[in-house]
């Protein structure tokens, strides 16, 4: 390793390479680059691409909201209010009409039966029996409901006949399950 020699050049004596204008002008250096940062970076760049136009849409949405334009007239909220009011009003008449008919109905019911009662009181009093005492007379709408209700129905058909029998597989019709032959298939 003495033999070695190290010396300095010069570099003033080399000869000057000029510069040669570059050949290939256009942007393809560009579009290698973008194909680069897209490879690397493309479904970050999407996914906040995504966000940006969400974000977009959620304050347009917000800015043109009917809740945040020019207040509703206040004259015609009045005028609903009171609509509303009325119509509460309206209600609330006939509902104490109908809560005033029924209770006329029920003191009426009561009367009815406090008078059945002394009517019985009075029977046992004099000696007569209590089980023939008159019953509380029945509206003709009341009657007919009554009557039809205990006139049983002798129209009906059976479902199915009266020796049916599901496990001997007769009376069902021509559907009829039959089990299949033992041993081998006659296939060849």
């Amino acid at each position: 390793m003495d033999d070695v020699e190290i010396t300095d050049v010069n570099d003033d004596d080399w000869p000057q390479m000029e510069k040669a204008p570059i050949k290939n002008q256009d942007l393809s250096f560009l579009s290698r680059s973008a194909g680069d940062l897209l490879s690397d970076y493309g479904w970050y760049l999407l996914a906040v691409t995504v966000l940006v136009y969400l974000l977009i849409q959620h304050l347009s949405k917000r800015r043109s909201s009917p809740h945040l334009q020019t207040p509703p007239d206040a004259a015609l909220v009045a005028r609903k209010q009171e609509a509303m009011e009325a119509a509460r009003r309206r209600m609330q008449e006939e509902l104490d009409a109908k809560a005033a008919v029924y209770r006329e109905k029920q003191k009426q019911q009561e009367q009815e039966k406090r008078r059945q009662k002394i009517e019985i009181w009075e029977n046992v009093q004099q000696g007569k029996s209590c089980i023939g005492v008159t019953k509380p007379p029945q509206s003709n709408e009341e009657a007919s409901s009554s009557t039809a209700v205990l006139k049983p129905k002798t129209d009906k058909k059976p479902l199915r006949s009266a020796d049916y029998n599901p496990l001997t597989g007769q009376g069902g019709g021509s559907c009829s399950w039959r089990p299949g032959r033992r041993g081998p298939s006659a296939g060849g």
